[in-house]
């Protein structure tokens, strides 16, 4: 059977950023692949100030030309803490998406939104059915950490990684396209410094796993493997 893929962060371009290869490999893989940003509200933020709605659907856009969904909530940059109303929040769309596999920001941040959502995602990801009252809710059997980049995340250690080699052009496609729409410019990924950073971060985990490109992930659970 097909598998559910849902990946959780605090912006638009979280997961974009962060995880696009694999998504875009387990899309390819015939993977159903939800993505819930908890930052639907970009008013306060200047660079998309009055194309905010815009953003929003470009981003849906984008996502749904993939194979993808993509969701907001409506929580502003610096507008929400880990509450219960948000945890729940999050974990009716767990309940709702029923996902085998999520992924979610890491916990230590230098960005307080990310650092939020980590905490918020993580309750919701394990305690759905206590948050949402509902005893068939269920967590996903598997749950990874990943990494937004040495911009903003602080000390992690991944033990796991993605080759998304494949998916790489794909990758600075969708990225690209994405920073090119919010800079209000045409894309050039060889110039965009979001894409500079991912390429030089996705060359880095490559070469720890003996990829070109790669992903890395922390899982939450520890994960039993064959040695032999």
């Amino acid at each position: 059977m097909s598998k559910t893929i849902l990946a959780l962060g605090a912006h638009y371009d979280d997961c974009p950023f962060g995880i696009s290869g694999t998504l875009l490999k387990a899309v390819r893989a015939n993977q159903r692949v939800v993505m819930l940003s908890l930052i639907g509200d970009y008013s306060n933020w200047p660079p998309v100030q009055g194309r905010e709605a815009a953003l929003l659907e470009k981003s849906r856009q984008m996502a749904a030309e993939r194979g993808m969904e993509m969701r907001f909530l409506n929580y502003a940059s610096m507008g929400y803490e880990p509450t219960l109303e948000i945890k729940r929040q999050v974990a009716e769309v767990v309940r709702e998406v029923r996902p085998d596999t999520a992924f979610m920001l890491w916990r230590q941040d230098r960005h307080p939104d990310h650092e939020a959502a980590s905490a918020i995602c993580h309750a919701a990801l394990f305690q759905p059915a206590r948050l949402t009252g509902d005893n068939n809710a269920r967590s996903p059997s598997k749950v990874f950490w990943y990494d937004n980049g040495p911009g903003h995340t602080i000390d992690f250690t991944p033990d796991t990684y993605v080759d998304v080699s494949e998916e790489w052009a794909g990758v600075e496609e969708w990225l690209g396209g994405l920073m090119a729409f919010v800079r209000n410019r045409p894309l050039d990924v060889q110039r965009d410094a979001a894409m500079e950073t991912k390429t030089v971060l996705a060359r880095y985990r490559g070469l720890a796993c003996g990829a070109k490109y790669a992903e890395a992930f922390r899982s939450v659970r520890p994960l039993k493997q064959e040695a032999l």
